[in-house]
């Protein structure tokens, strides 16, 4: 079952024990992150933390542990549960106390959970392409912190998965957003587009790691916001995550985009994202 994180202490995961009025049950009253790793490596832990810090301070929630701490959690988490590629989830929640909507005082200490779990790379996937359908976003107007409040996501999910689809992309009356579950992206003409990183989407690491790839190597990239009928006439979609990295998507509300195939932009950016997690482990070493 392997070893998971509550607070500071590292315990077998059958041992694990929750209060039933921690604020993260009962309101959703927390923050989360999830962090990818590749052999033995986490991939992007100190983007993600530092997001995590900031979604936890967007919140009014005081962190109980800084970020050097929560660093040394996950490379105890991965070694002492050999975890080679897979990822670490990581919440917070404000902490356990008699329901009450109004915060608790400061004696009440927030509840920080950490665990590991395999996961393969979606190679078959990001070589041939997913499918995607359109929904609306129904979110509410914060998605830039990364809550525990994901029943939105969830149901949007849900709905892509009955119908063969691996991801909703989602729009506010035409504008569209991100992904259920993954930032979004149209190419038209040799150009990325993606939604500036305002209050309506989820700021992704893997997304920022893209922006600085085509910055670096010359791909037009812009941060604005686009119509369904971009995406609808898109040459090129792809969504990105933690774990689906730059995939593509290629039939949308079962039309084929483009050719049926992955596009050259965006099996360029799977290549260049590669070898930025080759350069990272190169460093560690």
């Amino acid at each position: 079952m392997g070893k998971v994180l509550v607070n500071d202490q590292l315990i077998e995961r059958t041992e694990a024990v929750i209060d039933i009025e921690d604020r993260g049950y009962q309101f959703g009253d927390g923050v989360y992150e999830v962090i990818r790793v590749y052999d033995g490596d986490a991939f992007t832990a100190e983007e993600h933390l530092d997001r995590f810090l900031q979604s936890a301070e967007k919140i009014k929630m005081k962190m109980p542990y800084d970020k050097q701490q929560m660093l040394d959690f996950i490379d105890l988490l991965i070694k002492e549960n050999h975890l080679h590629d897979g990822s670490i989830y990581m919440q917070v929640t404000r902490g356990t106390t008699s329901r009450n909507h109004i915060f608790p005082g400061n004696d009440i200490k927030p509840v920080l959970t950490a665990y590991t779990k395999e996961v393969e790379r979606p190679k078959e996937k990001l070589e041939n392409g997913v499918k995607a359908m359109v929904a609306d976003d129904i979110r509410w107007l914060r998605c830039d912190i990364k809550s525990l409040n994901l029943l939105p996501n969830v149901l949007a999910k849900q709905e892509a998965m009955e119908q063969g689809c691996y991801e909703a992309i989602l729009h506010r009356d035409g504008t569209v957003t991100e992904g259920s579950s993954s930032n979004a992206y149209v190419v038209k003409d040799g150009k990325v587009m993606t939604h500036p990183a305002t209050n309506l989407i989820l700021n992704g690491i893997t997304r920022q790691v893209i922006l600085q790839l085509c910055q670096a190597n010359q791909i037009p990239v812009t941060e604005e916001a686009f119509q369904l009928e971009d995406l609808r006439t898109a040459d090129e979609i792809f969504i990105s995550s933690t774990t689906s990295e730059v995939m593509p998507v290629v039939q949308l509300d079962g039309q084929s985009i483009g050719d049926g195939k992955p596009g050259p932009l965006t099996k360029k950016l799977q290549t260049l994202f590669q070898e930025k997690i080759e350069a990272v482990k190169t460093q560690k070493m």
